[in-house]
Parts: structure tokens; C-alpha cells; sequence
């Protein structure tokens, strides 16, 4: 019998009228996939250390492949070599969409992948797993992985990135707090995607997301010179970066109001590029950086009254 991490252990008990019992393995003690296994039960919620017997299987719900019922391909799936996976560190895949997910939130929260683990109460194993495959972790390993990362389940998941944040019912007992200049600072953090306001050259107003960076308490952005944000240089904008969850009903906004410039010293260019985190999402030729130099810098923020 060899498994992956991820991999569901099936007991079909062999005494008359047993209750059939099956779980997610989430540790594994051999390079190879084979017993013992640390599993999670899924009608306890709890992990036991497993030798399989004769009763049991293994699905292979993450690979796609067969059935081995005690080491053996199951009657209908082919021979015992075809059924055995060569174990989780020789499969060559790249990470799946909640993997990322996964890991861009943990790197957000600061957290270390042992940590995180310890939080979600699963092994740092099986964690590394779900961020480094194409994995689709159980419902109850999902939602104690954004509840140990302070997300949502839903999040994880990728579900709802065409409707606009924001459709969660209101508190009952909202708290309503402003939030000062340092507490905007750190919010705005070192990079994101955040909201351009600018006047367009046909004199409506208009609001674009943009890639920014911040440098020295600078907000700087990169564009191309015939765009819509490159219309900013030389007058006063608006930037604004939020975040919503909508699981909670709460979040918080930040709004940097300033003179916009564009970048011409080559040396600052060259800094402002080396320290970028990210290139712009829309791609193409955008070396114009534009910088805007907060003259006020306010923010709110809504939590539940009791928090």
C-alpha cells in the first residue's frame, strides 16, 4: 500500500454490521507512501497514527489514480505496480489555485509555514503539500486554514472573484473608528494594488487600480506615458487602498490625497525598479513612474463593537 499526502484512508471493517470509517491522510513516515500514516478522521475531526489492515484502501483522490486495497490494485484498476504512486516528493507538479492562495495569505499574516500549521492544527507535512501541488484539501482542512490565517474558506477557494466586495449583511453593533497617519502607513504596507482617482484629458473624473509601491512614505506607480494614470502628473490625486471581508462584515480604507510627479532622475528609476515587488498586472511597456507624495492621509475602519 502507498499513498500521498492528501490521499483518503477507507476502512471497510470486516466484522458484520461495522461502521465504515474513512479519513484524509495528512503525514506520511516514508519517502516511499507506505504505512504508517498519520490520518485525520473525518467523523472526529481527530489524527491517529494508522497501520492499515487488511479492511483497508487508499483513494487516490489528489493523483487520479487507482484504488490499492492492502498494497494490491483494487480487481477493476490493472496490476499492483500501475496502483502504486511513486510518493509525494517524486511527483513533479506545480502548486494548484488555493495553494497560492494558500501561501500569498500566510506571507501577508507574517507567518511561518510551522506556525501556520500548528494553527490549523495539521502537519507542516501536509501543509507544504497543499502550497507546493494542485491539492483540494478537505472542507474542514480549508476552513481551519483560513480561519488560522484570518480569512475565509470562500477566499481560499477563489469563489466570488467576479462579484464586487462588500454583499455581507451589516453588524448589528458596528464600531466606527478613524485611524491615524501611522496606522495608515502601516496599512498601505510596502506594496499592493490600490486606486488611482485622476481627472481625464477629456475632463471626466476617473478611477483606475494600479500596482504601487511604497518608498520613503512616496506612493509611486508605473504606467505607460499615453495612459489614463499618466494623466495624474502635475495635479492633485486621490489614492485609495481598502480591504473588505465580507465574512465578518467589516473592513477598513485608506485615502492619500497629494501632487503627482513623474520620475525622470535615471538613478531613482533604476532604485524604484530594483525594489518593485511585482511588474504591472496589464503587462506591456510601462517604465513611467509617477510618484505621489501625500500632503493628508486619513483612514477609517469598521469592526464589530465588541472587538
Amino acid at each position: 500500500m502507498r499513498a500521498h499526502l492528501g490521499d483518503q484512508l477507507v476502512i471497510e471493517s470486516t466484522k458484520s454490521g461495522a461502521a465504515r470509517r474513512d479519513g484524509e491522510i495528512v503525514g506520511l513516515h516514508h519517502a516511499d507512501g507506505t504505512p504508517p500514516y498519520d490520518v485525520r478522521w473525518s467523523d472526529t475531526d481527530e489524527v491517529a497514527l494508522v497501520f492499515p489492515g487488511p479492511d483497508a484502501r487508499v483513494r487516490h483522490l489528489e493523483h487520479g489514480g487507482p484504488e490499492t486495497v492492502h498494497g494490491t490494485a483494487s480487481p477493476d484498476t490493472g496490476d499492483a505496480k500501475a496502483a502504486a504512486p511513486s510518493g509525494p516528493t517524486a511527483v513533479s507538479a506545480g502548486p494548484g489555485d488555493i495553494g497560492r492562495r494558500v501561501a500569498v495569505e500566510r506571507r501577508r499574516q507574517g507567518l511561518g509555514l510551522e506556525e501556520t500549521a500548528r494553527l490549523a492544527h495539521m502537519s507542516p507535512g501536509y501543509l507544504s503539500y497543499i502550497e507546493e501541488r494542485p491539492a483540494d484539501p478537505s472542507t474542514a482542512a480549508l476552513i481551519r486554514l483560513a480561519d488560522a490565517l484570518g480569512t475565509t474558506a470562500t477566499a481560499l477557494r477563489g469563489a466570488g472573484v467576479d462579484l464586487p466586495p462588500g454583499q455581507g449583511h451589516a453588524l448589528l453593533r458596528p464600531r466606527f473608528q478613524d485611524l491615524g497617519p501611522d496606522q495608515c502607513r502601516a496599512l498601505l504596507s510596502t506594496h499592493g494594488v490600490g486606486r488611482l482617482a485622476v481627472t481625464a484629458p477629456d475632463g471626466r473624473p476617473a478611477v483606475v487600480p494600479v500596482n504601487y509601491e511604497v518608498v520613503d512614505d512616496t506612493i509611486a506607480f508605473r504606467t505607460a506615458p499615453d495612459s489614463l494614470p499618466a494623466a495624474a502628473v502635475g495635479t492633485e490625486v486621490a489614492f485609495e487602498v481598502d480591504h473588505v471581508d465580507d465574512a465578518l462584515s467589516q473592513g477598513w480604507s485608506v485615502l492619500a490625497v497629494g501632487p503627482a510627479s513623474v520620475t525622470t532622475d535615471p538613478a531613482a528609476v533604476r532604485e524604484l525598479t530594483a525594489r518593485a515587488h511585482t511588474t504591472p498586472w496589464p503587462g506591456g511597456d510601462r517604465g513611467m513612474w509617477v510618484s505621489i507624495r501625500p500632503t493628508s492621509l486619513t483612514g477609517r475602519r469598521i469592526t464589530a463593537a465588541d472587538r
